[in-house]
């Protein structure tokens, strides 16, 4: 889990006015993306599982695999468009990944057996959503250049 801490490290390089290599979010729009994911695999926000569940168990060998995390992909739970932003900047932004990063290491430090629902993957454990994470980081800070 601290290598998910060290990948914010990589925020420094990350401003307002950097532009997205591809795809429309803005770099605000991505951190408070991530900020949801976070709070989802913390059980603070319950979503469906969008995947048949006959798909499931290819999702997550796709996962769980060293394939990274498709360019360009249209999350269907957020839709085509931006979604409105949730806090004034994107230092405030910054600072509320940070907490829901911590509360989401301390979530799986208190529940190790737990498995919560994610939107495309079904349910993971707490190997299968650091993994998602650091997939799913690592897409995003590539997708702006600073990965």
């Amino acid at each position: 889990m601290n290598d998910l801490k060290n990948e914010l490290n990589k925020l420094d390089k990350l401003s307002e006015g950097t532009k997205a290599l591809w795809g429309i979010m803005t770099p605000q729009h991505m951190i408070e993306h991530l900020v949801l994911t976070f709070r989802i695999s913390s059980k603070k926000m319950e979503v469906k599982c969008i995947t048949p569940p006959e798909r499931i168990p290819l999702m997550k060998k796709i996962l769980m695999s060293e394939r990274p995390l498709p360019k360009g992909f249209i999350n269907p739970v957020m839709g085509e468009g931006l979604v409105d932003l949730m806090f004034p900047n994107l230092n405030t932004a910054i600072e509320e990944l940070k907490k829901e990063m911590d509360d989401y290491i301390s979530f799986f430090d208190e529940n190790p057996e737990a498995e919560i629902l994610n939107p495309t993957f079904g349910s993971l454990n707490k190997i299968e959503w650091a993994q998602f994470h650091q997939k799913h980081i690592k897409h995003h800070f590539q997708q702006f250049g600073i990965y």
